[in-house]
């Protein structure tokens, strides 16, 4: 059987004693019912991961020792960046959950002009900081222990005129004239992937000004909460952690 994985943010050492944060706390004895000496691993994001075990359980408290730190990484050998437009409702929950699990690298959300929802000031940080968690938790089932980082939100035609970073630029593209199959095998890649109703004309335009190449992913069209992860897993098994 697994054994428990928390995220603590704050940064871990061997044979420390700390305290859970509360969410994590509140998890592991409400839901999860660990009793005192219960054994978990804890990573603080930083690469590797603890064994620990709860020392006690107070009230408002739930404090473990920590153990030897293990360099066990379950990082994918794709450097992927997923630049995703906000979809709604909770399609991007679902996408950034999943592509996580998926080993992408990072996450670039941005606003196209097909996003249904507009999320500026406040509400964006806040959105920002609830993605960012969802990373967070699909790291935790998923054993990575290097979170990814969900980008501030911006609008995409702004991050599209950023300066590129070396690597390949992809977005997809109904009856584009290449497959993905057809390209030659990357370890640096950036996968633009638009909102529902995918990119306008404008975009597609101004993104292949940026460098992103259009590739198809089989005859179908494909929705936007289908689009990227079809295409991470279709990366993996060709040139990623998925061929063994």
């Amino acid at each position: 059987m697994n054994l428990p994985r928390f995220y603590c943010r704050e940064a871990l050492s061997p044979g420390a004693h700390i305290d859970l944060p509360e969410p994590v706390a509140r998890h592991a004895v409400r839901v999860l019912r660990l009793p005192p000496g219960a054994p978990m691993v804890l990573f603080d994001g930083r690469g590797g991961e603890y064994a620990a075990h709860i020392e006690r359980i107070e009230k408002n408290r739930v404090v473990v020792v920590l153990g030897a730190w293990r360099d066990v990484e379950r990082e994918s050998s794709l450097n992927v960046t997923l630049v995703q437009a906000v979809q709604a409702g909770e399609k991007m929950d679902f996408t950034i959950q999943k592509a996580v699990e998926l080993g992408v690298a990072d996450i670039v959300p941005v606003d196209s002009r097909r996003s249904l929802i507009r999320l500026t000031g406040e509400r964006a940080a806040k959105r920002i900081a609830h993605w960012q968690g969802v990373a967070a938790s699909a790291c935790e089932q998923c054993g990575r222990n290097q979170v990814p980082i969900v980008a501030p939100l911006e609008k995409l035609e702004h991050w599209l005129a950023r300066p590129a970073r070396p690597g390949l630029r992809l977005m997809l593209a109904p009856g584009a004239e290449h497959a993905l199959a057809d390209l030659p095998p990357v370890k640096d890649l950036q996968l633009l992937i638009g909102a529902e109703g995918g990119l306008d004309p404008q975009e597609m335009v101004a993104a292949q000004t940026a460098g992103f190449q259009p590739v198809r992913l089989g005859p179908r069209v494909l929705r936007t909460e289908t689009a990227g992860l079809a295409a991470l897993a279709a990366l993996q098994a060709l040139w990623g952690d998925f061929r063994g």
